[in-house]
C-alpha cells in the first residue's frame, strides 16, 4: 500500500525564495533583505513570481520524501525526472524472501484476473528463491574450493546470487525509496504526473506528495497541479480526459482543507 511521508524540507521555504529573488534586483545583502521580510510580504511576492513565470528562485527550496509501497514499474517512471535525488532499496543487497507486490486496481477489481495475477506472483516468488538458492550454493562451493572460509564465502555468494536472481522479479515487485526534489522540479512533476492521463500509480503518488507540500509552502505551490489547474486549461488536446472542472474542484478543495 502506498505510504508517503515528507521527512525534511528547506526551513522557511517562502522566506528563502523571496530573499533569493529580491537579491537579484537589490543593492543590499541577504541579511538586510531578511530583516525586511514579513510572512505577508513573502506570500504576496512569491505569488507574483509565480504569475510572472519566474521560477528559478524556487530551485533553492527542496523537499525530501520517504516513499513505500510502490512498484518497480513506478521506479522506472519517476527516475525519468532527472532533477531529483533517489536512494532506492537494493535488490543486490536485500534478499526478498517474501517479496511484496503492487496489484493494479483494474486487476484487483476483477476476481478472475486477480486470481491469475496472484498465482503468477506466487510462482515468480518461488522461482526467484529457488534460483537464488541454487546460485548461492554454486558460488559458495567455488569460493571455498579457492580457499575462502565458509562464512565469508556464504556472504559473498549470497550477494552474487541476489544480483542475478533478481532478473526474474516482476515489475509489480514492491520497492522503497527516499527522494529529494527542488520546488521547481516538483511543480513540473505535478504538472505531468497529477494529470488524469498519467499512469494510475504515479498519479496517486504525485497527488499525495502535492497534499504534503502545499501546507508547508502554499505560495510556492499555489498554482501547482496538472495543466488544467496550473494554466486553467487542458494542454492535452484531443487526448484530454474531459474532466477539467472536476479536477480543478478537487485541487481547490485540497487547498481549502490545508488552510
Amino acid at each position: 500500500m502506498l505510504n508517503v511521508k515528507l521527512i525534511a524540507h528547506t526551513p522557511n521555504p517562502e522566506s528563502v525564495v523571496a530573499a533569493a529573488a529580491r537579491l537579484c534586483y537589490s543593492a543590499v545583502g541577504v541579511d538586510a533583505l531578511l530583516e525586511q521580510q514579513t510572512p505577508e510580504k513573502n506570500t504576496k511576492f512569491v505569488k507574483m513570481l509565480s504569475s510572472m513565470g519566474h521560477e528559478s528562485p524556487i530551485e533553492h527550496v527542496s523537499f525530501t520524501f520517504a516513499i513505500e509501497g510502490v512498484s518497480r514499474a513506478l521506479l522506472a517512471q519517476i527516475t525519468r525526472h532527472r532533477i531529483a535525488s533517489f536512494s532506492v532499496q537494493s535488490q543486490r543487497y536485500v534478499r526478498l524472501d517474501d517479496f511484496q507486490f503492487v496489484i493494479p486496481p483494474e486487476i484487483a477489481a476483477d476476481e478472475a484476473s486477480k486470481a491469475l495475477f496472484l498465482e503468477a506472483m506466487k510462482k515468480q516468488g518461488e522461482e526467484y528463491l529457488s534460483l537464488a538458492a541454487s546460485l548461492q550454493a554454486s558460488h559458495k562451493a567455488r569460493f571455498m574450493a579457492e580457499g575462502m572460509d565458509e562464512k565469508a564465502a556464504d556472504r559473498k555468494a549470497e550477494k552474487m546470487a541476489n544480483e542475478d536472481a533478481r532478473f526474474v522479479l516482476p515489475n509489480a515487485c514492491e520497492t522503497k525509496m527516499v527522494m529529494t526534489m527542488n520546488a521547481r522540479s516538483l511543480r513540473n512533476f505535478f504538472k505531468l504526473r497529477c494529470c488524469n492521463r498519467a499512469q494510475w500509480e504515479i498519479r496517486a503518488l504525485a497527488e499525495e506528495m502535492f497534499r504534503l507540500v502545499y501546507p508547508v509552502a502554499p505560495s510556492i505551490f499555489d498554482g501547482a497541479g496538472p495543466s488544467c489547474v496550473a494554466f486553467g486549461r487542458c494542454t492535452e488536446g484531443k487526448m484530454t480526459c474531459g474532466k477539467m472542472k472536476e479536477v480543478q474542484a478537487k485541487y481547490a478543495a485540497w487547498k481549502e482543507q490545508a488552510e
